[in-house]
């Protein structure tokens, strides 16, 4: 599962993330509310803890922004007013969860799991990238018909990468979503990966897929 958290907190955001991470799942985090949209807008998640008190734009604001943008991700909206009445226009302006602060993280993680397995049903089965296919289920990779053997951590590395097309990736980004890092470790562990997996999936085949942004990371796309 594939999270997004919009916390302007960061030491709260910090607390969530690990806590998501340790539980398998991986998770993007912003601190402002008017960087919501783009974002989403390049990324498909499974769901999205979403703070009211943002700077930018409200939570409240972003959520109706999001639905009005026919983006319909599971929100569970996080609030440290509690008030019923906030909690009812949140759920009217299509947050689908509420969680006032306090929360038990295990709490937050049991929501958010359920969530994601309500848009598990509607998240598609295949990602593709041009004539590349991947089997989210059953965890394969093609390309024109001939199939690509991957390790665990390349399909982990190749299914981030599709779900992110368009954008760029950056290393760190790349070691906390693939690896779990918080820190660069100083070895050049996602090049080494990148390279593997680009000799399976563009090597002997045309257009190339995988993009190197000298200085910044990679991106998946299509090349005009």
């Amino acid at each position: 599962m594939h999270i997004l958290v919009v916390e302007d907190e960061k030491k709260t955001a910090t607390f969530i993330r690990k806590a998501l991470q340790a539980e398998g799942f991986a998770v993007d985090v912003l601190h402002r509310g008017d960087e919501v949209l783009p974002f989403v807008l390049g990324t498909t998640f499974d769901a999205i803890v979403l703070d009211i008190m943002l700077p930018g734009r409200d939570g409240l604001s972003v959520l109706r922004q999001l639905r009005s943008s026919e983006i319909s991700t599971p929100v569970l909206l996080l609030s440290a007013r509690g008030e019923v009445d906030e909690r009812v226009e949140g759920l009217n302006a299509g947050a689908d969860d509420y969680l006032p602060k306090p929360f038990v993280l295990s709490e937050l993680i049991a929501r958010v799991r359920a969530l994601g397995r309500r848009s598990s049903a509607h998240m598609p089965v295949e990602l593709r990238v041009g004539n590349l296919a991947l089997n989210t289920l059953a965890r394969e990779a093609t390309r024109e018909a001939a199939r690509i053997e991957l390790t665990s951590r390349e399909y982990l590395l190749l299914e981030f990468l599709m779900r992110s097309v368009g954008r760029i990736c950056s290393r760190s980004a790349i070691l906390e979503q693939v690896w779990g890092y918080t820190f660069d470790p100083g070895t050049n562990l996602v090049d080494v990966y990148i390279a593997r997996l680009r000799e399976k999936i563009d090597s002997g085949f045309k257009p190339k897929l995988l993009h190197s942004v000298r200085g910044v990371g990679y991106v998946m796309k299509v090349e005009e």
